[in-house]
């Protein structure tokens, strides 16, 4: 029986610059939770941390769509090297402000600027674009990517929170900053696989945010990020209530499982239902999931409703990735493709805020709320966009012509 995983490492270059990805994404699941972990053990403040995280990762969704579009403009390796480098330096001061017991307002200013971190998911995923286009290797690719986020966000999570409570508070984000400064020269080193420029993107000045498809898919990941940020904090929170706070990183690394797993086998299948359906399909699932996170008891039941709200995670994700792929001119597929990786970093800034100031006030469950009401948002924003989801081909076109 074929392995389409295995055929589309086939193409020369492929494992190497997968690989390199994987070591520079880890900082994405690390550095949100290790700031997190970082204050609240330094100021024992839940608001304070989480409002911090959420400067960095609303940051990062405002910057990271315009590195990427530079990045289509002058490629890669040009421009990642001295994003990465810039973010690096702003981590590093927010460290060091936190140790040294800085004024607050610090912790925002680098916290604002480490955004400059590039979305390393997106320059992976239009790699793999370029070799396989319009083929369905190119939705295995984009499912084999998103079970190597779940496993980063496995990893991320027990390194960053582990490392910042048994050794001292900034050893999570400095392990995250390890991974940054190694993984992205190992990147921009795969030349053969990096994608060419074509033409002068910024020519007319026009953003692809501004396809009504695209836009839709943004604020539906904005509502997904929102259940995200909320889990990491409010499992945090919630593990600390039990007196077991070391022990948040469980219960989130079994939701990276639950997504792991069904991110596998959705990979593999061959579907015939539009990717506007499918989608549907994967939000409809993904608001269910978050009902039983009200009715949790302790950190065995947040793993199993985690295992299960994961199901939906990399799904929709995939499904994203290949609608984004079918309404943006190819010219601008970075750009598009960390427009709606910007969205879960919106909704995560939002999520993790809003459930850190609903946790210090009413306690570590109080937070889940915030993540039905992100579903229930999510599904009411695919059903009034779906018409703009089923015409992506055609939006597709027409950005061409243009």
């Amino acid at each position: 029986m074929p392995n389409p995983y295995r055929e589309i490492f086939q193409a020369p270059g492929a494992l190497a610059f997968s690989s390199a990805g994987f070591i520079a994404r880890l900082p994405a699941s690390m550095v949100g939770l290790g700031i997190v972990t970082m204050l609240s053990e330094r100021r024992g403040e839940y608001a304070i941390a989480g409002a911090v995280a959420a400067t960095f990762a609303l940051a990062s969704a405002l910057i990271t769509p315009q590195v990427s579009r530079l990045v289509d403009r002058y490629g890669q390796r040009r421009v990642l090297m001295p994003a990465a480098t810039a973010g690096a330096l702003a981590l590093s001061g927010l460290m060091l402000s936190t140790w040294a017991g800085a004024p607050s307002w610090l912790l925002f200013v680098f916290a604002l600027l480490a955004g400059l971190m590039p979305s390393i998911g997106a320059m992976v995923r239009a790699r793999w674009t370029e070799f396989y286009r319009d083929t369905p290797q190119l939705r295995t690719a984009f499912a084999f990517e998103s079970v190597v986020d779940e496993v980063i966000f496995i990893v991320g999570p027990i390194v960053a929170i582990g490392l910042s409570v048994s050794l001292f508070p900034e050893a999570g984000p400095l392990a995250a900053l390890i991974f940054l400064v190694v993984g992205v020269p190992l990147l921009c080193a795969q030349r053969r696989s990096e994608p060419p420029v074509r033409g002068d993107v910024a020519a007319d000045g026009a953003s692809v945010i501004g396809v009504g498809g695209i836009q839709i898919v943004v604020l539906v990941m904005i509502a997904i990020g929102a259940i995200f940020g909320t889990a990491e904090i409010t499992a945090v929170a919630f593990a600390e209530a039990q007196g077991q706070k070391a022990a948040a990183s469980l219960p989130l690394a079994v939701y990276a499982t639950g997504s792991l797993i069904v991110g596998l086998v959705f990979g593999a299948l061959r579907l015939k239902v539009s990717l506007a359906m499918q989608f549907l399909a994967a939000i409809a699932l993904a608001a269910a999931t978050t009902l039983p996170l009200l009715a949790v008891t302790g950190l065995y039941s947040l793993a199993l409703v985690f295992f299960m709200a994961g199901a939906a995670v990399s799904p929709t994700i995939i499904i994203a990735m290949g609608l984004v792929e079918r309404l943006v001119p190819a010219r601008q597929l970075t750009e598009g493709m960390t427009w709606a990786m910007t969205g879960i970093s919106i909704g995560m800034a939002a999520g993790a805020s809003a459930a850190g100031i609903l946790i210090d006030a009413h306690g570590a469950q109080s937070g889940f709320w915030i993540s039905v009401g992100a579903g229930v948002a999510a599904l009411l924003v695919v059903l009034i966009g779906y018409g703009r989801l089923l015409d992506a081909r055609r939006e597709t076109l027409v950005c061409e012509a243009a």
